[in-house]
């Protein structure tokens, strides 16, 4: 059925067309029609193998690869077509495992966050999984929820919908239950309701008429790519294989030209000049990278954290400030009903009685609300006899309070309920014992929600203007106490360089309360009305010397998380409710629970399986130790592979035969590389913790032209041992470089892994130590075996190896002192006093080496 059609209809007529009434459909015919229909999806998280090879397929490094392995073929090279076709397949193997591996966890793990709604079936209200609505449902829509499917609305009331994910439209569409004659477009049909569109505002019942790919979102969204947006990592990543791109094409042009100005064969200095661009390139580096993640996705899942894309766990590791909520985060969640007072503090039942009045469920039959504090009212009590609610405005986060119209035997009466500041701005006079009363609730750290009414004799509408003249009852009291652990969590951020800070829609006495009972840092607290007032100019500071943000709108914590980063923070959020998703659109990574409202989890990066800020400082910490030991990996194969390369080349220019043969190099290269497999298992200095870490193409080029001639050198004392020394032909130079250059190249492994003494201080992962010191004497023995031959090798004399143990030692006790001079820190203090709002603070200088932003302090006290 078209939308015009359905738009046009009465309710009646579509409950007719769908054949289903208002009390929704059986169980058993909703099975049939789902078996009908299908699931109500749209892209199911379905791991494609096809996809993920064309992804690991796209890199620049095994393009490169590739052409080269095709060349060697047609110029006569075989065996060095089947080394690097060997190189090819380990590469892309391992990175198609590690990548699929950890695909088909992620979507496990997309199974366990679920979207619910409400529905009648055999007309009961039950809350089930949205997958399994069908056309005929009839569903319940309440604030903060996406819409699940396109829907006739049946009864509404105050109902908004954000439906500028289908119309581009950033103003909210009030919705009605009327027929809307000629609704040619999304925007016309307002009494509608489309799905992946947002409840903003109020509530309402509704039929299904259009499920999954048939939804107006569904054929929108069935048509698209799923293009996800570079991230910083992916984008370090590309910038760093374009580096190595040049360095081995210029490399390439001077060997093939100085080898032809040598007059040398043509075919035999090509093939030289690919095997040293091969060389130069990190071959396995695309492997590397995914078996971190991989490795990183499945330690994240046993720690409850879901991270919807693996390059996001690199970006959950760069994150230094972070803005959350309070509720549930700090404190237990769980809220509790303390006491019903009156405007001078004593107990009043009658507080309590328009409370639960004005809540979000029938007051004569009572129940389970979604709402906490509605659901701390009616725990363990009954309903409320002798009333009638005729009418009832749902609450908004602009008017931030509920009302009602309650008919009893005292009269008809509007109630209201809400925030204080707002339900006491619109009371007729407010005696100076209310203020007081207010402000020690809030100095004990107390909730409070404000009770006001007055008559409303015959009246049977409600609109926010009716909330206005009341006269305040008093106030309702509530508790949620601070999490048992959250200190030691608070520690743990810490610990990290994080600086925390609280947004909050609660009073700003309150968010200091918990934050002192919890031993935050507090610099400061801050309300939504003064932040209104502010330039972004002010806006910045202030986001940067306060750290309590109170009585804040949706709008103003995503211009909050915006100053911040401007201010050159990468800010993470946790938040979880509707009025968050903004803020964690505008953060550099959004963090939500599996708890929290649709709109939530839908515009988070990272979904907590468990709300506590301990599991997020795991998940941090793991996003760092990836991104250390990919690190490890690039900085090594710069280093080593330039030194070794640039040898090549500045040999071939004086030597009257090639200094390594194509495939020797390459099969160097396989060795090396397979050795750095296990660099992901390594451990992490508790240092490179400390602070977020960034891609600094200008630092690895540094570290590169720095270690890189010291590879070289050591290379040229061999060059001189094998021809002055020992006098070696053509092919004992061969070998004995071969043995030199994967020695040393290989076992730099343990200095550049760490800015520490190796071993003594910083102890490398067991399964690394093996690989290397295996890979090191399995290329020792290839010079002995019956291979030898075929790969161009020959024995080598005693006095060789013994040099060799010499050399190696040498070449690592150099990069040790180089390495102290590289990392050296300037002669000032560690830290600095820094004051601010009258206290002492001391600014760590922890500023990553990879850092393109520049240091990023943490401050403590």
């Amino acid at each position: 059925m078209s939308r015009s059609r359905i738009a046009d209809a009465t309710v009646a007529q579509v409950m007719s067309w769908l054949d289903t009434s208002a009390e929704g459909l059986s169980v058993a015919e909703a099975k049939a029609r789902l078996g009908t229909f299908g699931p109500n999806s749209v892209r199911t998280h379905r791991v494609s193998a096809l996809a993920l090879l064309g992804r690991q397929l796209n890199n620049a490094v095994l393009v490169l690869l590739a052409l080269t392995a095709a060349l060697s073929y047609l110029l006569g090279d075989s065996t060095q077509a089947v080394i690097i076709g060997v190189i090819l397949s380990v590469s892309i193997g391992l990175s198609f495992f590690n990548e699929y591996r950890a695909e088909r966890a992620s979507a496990a793990l997309h199974d366990r966050v679920r979207h619910t709604a409400v529905v009648l079936r055999d007309g009961k209200s039950i809350r089930m999984d949205v997958t399994a609505l069908v056309p005929g449902d009839v569903i319940r829509l309440i604030l903060g929820e996406v819409v699940p499917a396109d829907t006739r609305l049946i009864t509404v009331n105050g109902l908004e919908c954000d439906e500028a994910i289908l119309t581009g439209e950033a103003t909210a569409t009030q919705k009605v239950s009327e027929p809307t004659p000629q609704a040619r477009t999304i925007s016309d049909a307002n009494n509608l309701a489309f799905m992946g569109t947002i409840v903003s505002a109020g509530e309402a019942t509704g039929v299904i008429y259009a499920t999954g790919a048939t939804a107006e979102f569904g054929r929108i969204a069935i048509g698209l790519g799923e293009r996800h947006p570079e991230t910083d990592f992916q984008r370090g990543l590309r910038r760093f294989s374009y580096l190595l791109l040049k360095v081995a094409l210029a490399l390439t042009v001077v060997i093939v030209c100085t080898n032809l100005v040598l007059r040398r064969p043509f075919i035999d200095s090509a093939l030289f000049g690919l095997a040293i661009a091969v060389g130069i390139t990190p071959q396995l580096l695309p492997a590397i990278v995914s078996t971190s993640l991989a490795s990183g996705a499945h330690r994240l899942a046993r720690l409850k954290v879901l991270v919807k894309r693996l390059v996001c766990i690199e970006d959950l590791g760069d994150i230094d400030v972070l803005l959350t909520d309070k509720t549930g985060t700090l404190t237990d969640g769980r809220i509790e009903l303390v006491d019903a007072v009156a405007p001078d503090g004593q107990h009043a039942p009658l507080v309590l009685r328009y409370g639960l009045l004005a809540t979000d469920l029938d007051p004569s039959t009572g129940g389970v609300s979604a709402n906490d504090l509605d659901a701390a009212l009616w725990r363990g009590r009954p309903a409320v006899s002798g009333v009638a609610r005729l009418a009832f405005l749902p609450f908004d986060h602009s008017r931030r309070a509920t009302s009602a119209i309650i008919e009893s035997a005292e009269g008809r009466l509007v109630v209201v309920k809400g925030a204080p500041e707002q339900v006491m701005a619109h009371c007729n006079e407010i005696p100076d014992v209310a203020r007081q009363t207010l402000a020690a609730l809030f100095a004990d750290g107390r909730r409070v929600v404000a009770v006001a009414s007055k008559p409303a004799p015959g009246q049977t509408t409600l609109c926010a203007e009716d909330e206005r003249d009341l006269e305040l009852a008093g106030f309702l009291v509530f508790a949620d106490n601070p999490k048992s652990d959250v200190r030691d969590s608070l520690a743990r951020l810490a610990a990290l360089g994080i600086e925390v800070k609280v947004a909050t829609g609660d009073n700003p006495r309150v968010a200091e309360k918990v934050c002192t009972d919890i031993g935050l840092v507090n610099k400061g607290a801050i309300d939504g009305a003064e932040l209104e007032t502010m330039s972004d100019d002010e806006l910045r500071s202030a986001a940067t010397t306060h750290s309590i943000f109170a009585r804040i709108s949706p709008e103003q914590k995503a211009r909050l998380i915006t100053a911040l980063r401007h201010s050159r923070r990468s800010v993470g959020f946790l938040g979880d409710g509707v009025n968050d998703a903004l803020a964690l659109h505008a953060a550099d990574v959004g963090i939500s629970v599996d708890t929290a409202t649709d709109i939530a989890k839908d515009a988070a990066d990272v979904v907590l399986l468990q709300k506590d800020l301990g599991v997020l400082a795991q998940g941090v910490a793991e996003g760092r130790r990836i991104f250390a030991n990919t690190i490890k990996y690039v900085l090594m194969g710069t280093s080593s592979n330039f030194g070794n390369m640039f040898s090549a080349a500045a040999a071939s220019a004086v030597l009257p035969f090639l200094p390594m043969l194509p495939s020797q190099i390459l099969l160097n290269n396989l060795l090396y590389d397979t050795s750095q497999l296990a660099i992901p298992t390594d451990r992490v200095d508790n240092d490179q913790l400390q602070a977020p870490a960034h891609w600094n193409i200008g630092f690895i080029r540094r570290f590169m032209l720095t270690f890189g001639p010291i590879s070289s050198l050591f290379d040229f004392l061999t060059f001189g041992l094998m021809l002055v020394v020992l006098h070696a032909g053509a092919g004992e130079f061969h070998t004995g470089w071969f043995v030199e250059s994967l020695a040393t190249q290989t076992l730099i492994i343990f200095a550049i892994r760490t800015r520490r003494v190796p071993f003594l201080r910083s102890r490398p992962g067991l399964l690394l130590t093996v690989s290397t010191v295996s890979i090191v004497a399995l290329g020792v023995t290839l010079t002995i075996s019956p291979l030898a031959h075929s790969l161009g090798f020959v024995s080598l004399p005693w006095q060789f190896f013994a040099a060799l143990v010499g050399l190696t030692a040498g070449y690592l006790g150099l990069v040790e002192i180089i390495k102290s001079w590289f990392y050296r820190e300037p002669s000032r203090p560690a830290t600095q006093p820094y004051r601010i709002r009258g206290r002492t603070y001391r600014i760590h200088r922890r500023a990553a080496r990879f850092s393109d932003r520049g240091p990023l302090p943490a401050l403590t006290r």
